[in-house]
């Protein structure tokens, strides 16, 4: 089948490509660097044409409250409206484990306004909801420096290897819509400063991390259990320990 993948030169989307098409699906990837445009609509069509399933793995540019909310609801409009024109059968979108929960970051308030629109296109659709990958933990520190500090609450996370998101999205993306949201976690939970001390320390980094009860998590402040999966998440494989030690 045709699947276009929206944000496809990025992290997720670049591997979601090559993953389909050794699958033996005619996997697009769709982003501005190919021509594709979704905030304006440029290209859209073109790339739609003769495909069965959209695949949304795009992020905003810009993280400020205004800029991340009118991407993500001028980019799933036009994206949910050309899908239906193309007769697009499986709407497929990769978000975040407690987005619904996260509501005091503007990011999350946009995430969730991108679930509602999917949710009430009428088109079939898959959410899928992971967890903080791996790959983020230095972005997560960053976001929480503060000079040599870096000031996390210890709230729980169970994080998880990009491929095995690459994995599971393109399960769901090749199979029937399931008209809600399916959860994907890590095998190992750790708390938020513990898993950021880990991998700032594999990474040499001098920073020290601090556990801070009233720290937020880009805004938004977190419960014990705020950002881990349900009971019925798919749980992967792939350890962070294992991880770290591939990247020396």
């Amino acid at each position: 089948m045709k699947v276009v993948v929206i944000g496809g030169t990025g992290l997720i989307g670049s591997q979601l490509v090559t993953r389909l098409g050794e699958q033996g699906h005619q996997a697009v990837a769709a982003s501005p660097r190919t021509g594709v445009d979704t905030l304006t609509g440029k290209g859209l069509a073109e790339a739609l044409e003769g495909a069965s399933v959209v695949v949304d793995v795009s992020n905003s540019p810009s993280f400020a409250d205004d800029a991340v909310m009118d991407f993500f609801r001028t980019s799933t409009a036009n994206l949910l409206s050309a899908g239906a024109d193309a007769g697009v059968t499986h709407h497929v979108a990769l978000s975040v484990v407690g987005t619904e929960r996260l509501q005091e970051s503007g990011y999350f308030r946009a995430k969730q306004a991108q679930e509602e629109l999917i949710g009430a296109s009428g088109l079939p659709y898959s959410i899928v909801h992971a967890t903080q990958f791996f790959e983020f933990v230095r972005g997560i520190a960053d976001s929480a420096t503060d000079g040599g500090s870096v000031r996390l609450p210890s709230a729980r996370v169970q994080p998880l290897y990009s491929g095995d998101v690459v994995d599971a999205v393109g399960r769901t993306a090749v199979g029937s819509p399931v008209g809600g949201v399916l959860e994907v976690a890590g095998p190992d939970t750790f708390h938020l400063d513990e898993l950021v001390r880990v991998g700032l320390a594999a990474g040499n980094d001098p920073r020290t991390v601090v556990t801070d009860p009233h720290a937020t998590y880009f805004g938004a402040g977190l419960r014990e259990t705020t950002l881990l999966p349900g009971p019925g998440a798919h749980i992967t494989t792939t350890r962070f320990a294992d991880w770290l030690a591939r990247q020396s």
